[in-house]
């Protein structure tokens, strides 16, 4: 038995340390390695002959958390094609059934194939096989069920906290008894709304580990139980008992004081971190539910001659498929009859479709733009490119080391701190003699001082304004772990087509020849491209202001169209066609010229009536007009710019020229992308991948930081970190500035939280901590992480 490499669902884990105490174990088995990703809730784990998938997931479930294989796909291909081939008759009968129906239709004039769907299933389907059950559906319920539960909580403790905190806090407000009503609404919260921390805090000492759910679970348990304590056998359940301010009070006077507030508040507070927290979880895999999205969901299978309409999925190698103008192909396969042109942009981020004829390779998901096709399916369902696309991508997101949240990295080493100070104050005051009441006071007053309550504003404080701030200024931040790696970013990889140029084709430059006229070359070219449905064809028509009538159209697929134009034969297409099918040459003055714009990165077509060549047209994707400023802003930033394309190399460094960019890799396909980065990352460099296709979704997911523009496609949008509304290139500059101010509030604020809970742990070790002095603390300390994230807000962009 060789080596195995297997995906496992992890349940229970909490925060990214749980996920790494998860690895931890089982990179303890004899020659296992594994990778544990928090936000995907899996666990990929390359298992060594000798070890089973049994003992990986005993190890997990021996750490304290749940493990599982993922369900299959309801319908594997191999058994796809084991039904279709045990019951062709029954297909062939269905065909047959509707033949007279579908004659009835032909006859009537109607393009479109007749509808037989012979084994049809219900279920969504894609390119790379049918939406059922499986790792994604299983992780998608659970989550679901997850944040359900966390909203639910959520809601339920704000709407019970919110009297509690108003009683406490204002005298006016404490009528008789009012303590009583307050313990009412606070224990639930604290015991039911906490529950998820209390839990967590249980496995972790099961464990011997301590985690932010420790601080939380043992903070809010302490100050409910000082609060019981107080009610119960201090004087705080006297009938008109306020809280009044006083700095400090004498060892053991706290037990005369609730803290009700402190339990509800901190959890409310955590609980919101934590449904946030669960929405971008399950947003983790929207990259490949994307992906499956764009391939087609149904294919014109040739059957005897007939047209059947089928699922995608149910395509099996070397069935033929028609592929119409605008339609989607439905498998990577090989053309077999008719010629088109095929937007092929998602896979090589060309601007311009390929053609293609007999005997050349399509890639299914791509758009036939042009005439009819016939292919020959070579690769279907899980074996197609998108389907391999949807993998790497996947795979990107699994293998991206996870950055731990700054509490919890903190909190690694202040919780374990804090409970052995809370010991030692109830060891001291039994030694010098006090009596259990100071002790306990001094030891609980400790516990609850170092309680998060400013900690649980801290990083969801300045995101919220840093992120409302952003979305005015079209910058989408997806959460705090994308905002420590704009800190280390050292080079800015950018896709070429749709971020620096505008992804679309327009009308460059038009060269007449000796003797004509640049407007009527136009003109004649804007009339004859009219009647094409190429992109090239279509900047040359929308930049004609004036059209005449045409006649007798005809297109050469790839080539170039003619058409008969004011009575006169107009050819327009490339120079060659031209002068092999026609016998018209460019003539020697024009040729320099068009030299020059291939070399700027053009496509030049000729125009030519009455034998000659009458110009030359230049139509290009034009740069954005922020681009070159914005490449120059992120030299200021300190970055390195890089041009990366699948376009052509003539064409990459025409444009990264024109706007400053000395490093370009051209010709790099999907693939090839995420390994540019991969490969700038072992250099040693931190690298930012800026990108709007499907073609740059494998990379933004493996760049350190991935960076989507908002009018790009949603894959993309999906496996970036940042998403930039504004189809702008000064947008990432504004990106990175806003990503990394808010990072340095974030770490402000977790340094004055955490600040005044220990400048207030030796007055509480004293046993001198009154309650109100510690909940001012805390308020002020809330206080300030309110107003320094506020600041944010004066934010400007560039």
């Amino acid at each position: 038995m060789s080596a195995q490499q297997v995906d496992l669902l992890v349940g229970g884990m909490t925060c990214a340390s749980c996920a790494a105490r998860v690895e931890k174990k089982l990179n303890r088995l004899p020659g296992v390695e594994a990778s544990v990703n928090y936000a995907t809730e899996k666990a990929r784990v390359l298992l060594p002959e000798g070890v089973s998938v049994e003992q990986a997931i005993a190890t997990v479930e021996a750490t304290g958390y749940t493990a599982e294989l993922p369900t299959p796909p309801a319908r594997p291909a191999a058994a796809q094609a084991a039904a279709r081939a045990a019951a062709p008759s029954t297909a062939h009968a269905a065909e047959q059934a509707d033949t007279h129906s579908a004659t009835q239709t032909d006859a009537q004039g109607s393009a479109a194939p007749q509808t037989m769907r012979p084994g049809a299933q219900p279920a969504r389907v894609g390119a790379a096989g049918p939406r059922a059950a499986g790792p994604r559906a299983d992780s998608a319920d659970r989550g679901a069920a997850e944040q359900a539960s966390l909203r639910r909580r959520l809601i339920i403790s704000t709407v019970l906290t919110i009297p509690v905190v108003a009683m406490s806090m204002i005298p006016a407000l404490q009528f008789t008894n009012w303590q009583w009503l307050a313990l009412a609404l606070a224990a639930p919260v604290a015991v039911w709304g906490a529950w998820p921390f209390h839990r967590a805090a249980s496995v972790n000492l099961r464990h011997g580990a301590a985690t932010m759910d420790t601080l939380i679970s043992v903070g809010v348990l302490a100050a409910l139980g000082w609060s019981l304590y107080a009610l119960f056998f201090g004087g705080a359940g006297m009938p008109g008992m306020t809280m009044e301010f006083a700095l400090f009070t004498a060892p053991g006077g706290g037990a005369d004081e609730i803290y009700l507030e402190v339990a509800a508040a901190v959890t409310v507070f955590v609980l919101a971190g934590r449904y946030a927290e669960s929405r971008a979880k399950r947003s983790s895999t929207a990259a490949i539910e994307a992906l499956l999205e764009m391939g087609a969901s149904e294919a014109s299978v040739l059957r005897d001659g007939l047209e059947v309409r089928m699922p995608a999925a149910d395509l099996v190698v070397d069935d033929r498929f028609v592929v119409r103008p605008g339609e989607k192909i439905a498998a990577d396969g090989v053309v077999v009859e008719g010629g088109s042109a095929v937007d092929a942009s998602m896979l090589t981020g060309e601007s311009v479709p390929v053609e293609v004829g007999p005997g050349d390779a399509v890639i299914g998901a791509t758009i036939n733009v042009g005439g009819r096709l016939v292919v020959r399916a070579t690769r279907v369902g899980a074996d197609t490119e998108l389907a391999a696309m949807a993998r790497l991508v996947e795979q990107a997101q699994t293998g991206k080391a996870e950055v731990q949240r700054l509490a919890d990295r903190v909190s690694a080493v202040f919780v374990p701190v804090v409970i052995g100070l809370a010991l030692a104050a109830l060891a001291g005051w039994l030694l010098a003699g006090a009596g259990p009441e100071v002790a306990f006071t001094a030891a609980v007053a400790t516990l609850i001082v170092a309680c998060p309550c400013a900690l649980g504003l801290a990083t969801p404080m300045a995101l919220l304004v840093g992120t409302a701030r952003g979305a005015q200024l079209g910058i989408l931040i997806k959460g705090p772990q994308i905002l420590e790696s704009t800190r280390r970013v050292d080079t800015v990889v950018l896709d070429k087509t749709g971020t620096v140029t505008s992804g679309r084709m327009s009308l460059a430059e038009v060269v007449a020849a000796p003797g004509e006229s640049e407007a009527e070359v136009l003109r004649f070219a804007g009339a004859a491209e009219s009647g094409s449905e190429h992109p090239i064809a279509a900047a040359i028509a929308s930049a004609a202001a004036v059209a005449p009538s045409v006649e007798s159209f005809a297109s050469a697929h790839g080539l170039g169209v003619q058409a008969v134009v004011d009575g006169r034969l107009v050819l327009v297409g490339r120079p060659a066609w031209l002068a092999e099918q026609w016998a018209v040459e460019v003539p020697a003055a024009s040729l320099d010229r068009q030299a020059e714009l291939e070399e700027a990165g053009g496509t030049v077509v000729a125009v030519a009536w009455d034998g000659r060549v009458r110009g030359i047209l230049s139509v290009t994707d034009t740069v954005k007009p922020n681009s070159a400023s914005a490449v120059a802003q992120l030299r200021e930033l300190g970055l390195t710019p890089m041009l990366l394309t699948g376009d052509n190399e003539r064409v990459a460094r025409a444009v990264a020229a024109e706007v400053g960019i000395a490093e370009v890799r051209a010709g790099v396909l999907p693939a090839g992308k995420a390994d540019v980065v991969r490969a700038l990352q072992a250099e040693g460099r931190v690298v930012a991948m800026v990108g709007d296709g499907v073609n740059d979704a494998v990379a933004l997911a493996t760049a350190d930081l991935g960076i989507a523009m908002g009018t790009g496609t949603d894959v993309a949008i999906e496996a970036s970190d940042l998403t930039l509304v504004r189809s702008d290139l000064v947008a990432v500059v504004d990106a990175i500035r806003l990503s990394r101010r808010t990072l340095a509030t974030i770490k402000g604020n977790l340094f004055w939280a955490f600040a005044y809970n220990v400048a207030a742990i030796p007055v509480a070790m004293l046993g001198m901590l009154n309650p109100l002095v510690a909940g001012a603390a805390m308020a002020f300390s809330s206080v300030f992480v309110v107003g320094n994230s506020l600041r944010l807000r004066r934010f400007r962009g560039r």
